[in-house]
Parts: C-alpha cells; sequence; structure tokens
C-alpha cells in the first residue's frame, strides 16, 4: 500500500530535517555558511572551491589544535 501524499512530504520534511542537524552537527554544512558568510559580508573576495576551504580548514586544525576537541 502506498503512503498518501500528505503522509510523504511530512515523511520528506522530517528526513530534511534530520539530514540538515546531522550536517549542522558533522560541520558538513560549514563550506555552505562560510560561501554564505563571505557573499553578505566579503562580496569582493574571491569564493574558495570546496576542496581548497576544507584544505585551510584542516591546515588551521593543525596550526592551532585547540580548536579540537580531542
Amino acid at each position: 500500500m502506498a503512503a498518501a501524499p500528505a503522509e510523504q512530504g511530512r515523511l520528506r520534511s522530517v528526513l530534511s530535517g534530520v539530514g540538515w542537524f546531522v550536517g549542522g552537527v558533522t560541520g558538513g554544512s560549514a563550506y555552505e555558511r562560510y560561501v554564505e558568510h563571505l557573499r553578505r559580508t566579503h562580496p569582493e573576495r574571491p569564493v574558495p572551491s570546496k576542496r581548497d576551504f576544507w584544505r585551510e580548514k584542516y591546515d588551521e586544525q593543525e596550526r592551532n589544535p585547540s580548536t579540537r576537541c580531542c
């Protein structure tokens, strides 16, 4: 038996919320947040690629280990 369209919509909404939460907790949305910040507050700066962003983020963590919990 197929789910009603309203039930499918609720399920999609719940799954989207769970994905948003997990992405926020794990840092998966860090690049997207950074790009939004950059475009909003520094529109003249070029937006780094996702790869460059993560490389710089990990390099910063290595240079400053106090930003990690372990």
